[in-house]
């Protein structure tokens, strides 16, 4: 049964009332003030994004990119890549920032016995003949060796719908089986890892172009799922 409040009492309740409503009042945060927090966070990193210089390969850095996901800018590409940057055009350099990478995707180049240059080449040779809309940040040559072709701050028309935020390594073949050789291999392992450590991928993060769009590349790394797997195994 309800309480019932006698008369004195029902005389005070409206001044409780007032009394309770000043104290919530009182204790009400400002909505700004609940920001604040988070906005001394922002400008610690701030500070500490300015005061700390980005390390070198290898060495652990605390900087801004840190608290937003990995960096924005690229790396200064180690003296076994060697830079040879396709000119920008429509048909294989767009000029297209990549604004973050999120992935690596890791391609065949389906014509055995070609080089890494050969394949350069071709890229650079749609601005003239426009046959095709294709690239890759690199190609990997039958001797290891490794040609960077576009920017790590610019698309290349490689991974379809993937384009827009991850980087895409080609690699020769000897033959139609698709299998790399063991120089090929050693260098994809050196550059996959050391992407990955640079932008903070996971083994997720490294995907085959099949992976992507169900094509069958790379080959042997999609018809030898195991093959794949050790891949991953000995870079991460």
């Amino acid at each position: 049964m309800a309480r019932v409040r006698d008369r004195n009492e029902r005389e005070t309740w409206p001044e409780e009332l007032e009394r309770t409503s000043r104290r919530r009042r009182h204790r009400r945060v400002h909505p700004l003030l609940r920001l604040l927090p988070l906005l001394l966070a922002f400008c610690l990193g701030l500070g500490v994004g300015w005061l700390l210089p980005r390390g070198q390969e290898g060495g652990a850095v605390l900087s801004l990119d840190g608290l937003f996901g990995g960096p924005t800018e690229p790396p200064e590409m180690p003296d076994w890549v060697t830079v040879d940057l396709i000119p920008v055009n429509e048909y294989s350099r767009p000029g297209i920032a990549l604004e973050r990478v999120n992935g690596i995707v890791v391609h065949y180049v389906g014509n055995p016995g070609t080089t890494a240059e050969n394949n350069r080449n071709y890229f650079a040779g749609l601005a003239e003949t426009g046959e095709a809309h294709v690239s890759s940040h690199f190609v990997i040559g039958l001797e290891g060796e490794i040609i960077q072709c576009v920017p790590l701050d610019e698309i290349a028309y490689c991974s379809n719908d993937r384009n827009y935020d991850t980087i895409s390594i080609e690699c020769c073949h000897p033959d139609e089986t698709g299998e790399f050789t063991e120089a090929t291999y050693g260098a994809l392992v050196r550059l996959t890892a050391f992407l990955s450590d640079y932008y903070g991928l996971g083994r997720e993060e490294v995907l085959r172009h099949y992976d992507v769009t169900g094509k069958l590349c790379p080959m042997y790394f999609v018809e030898h799922e195991d093959a794949w797997q050790q891949f991953l195994d000995d870079v991460f």
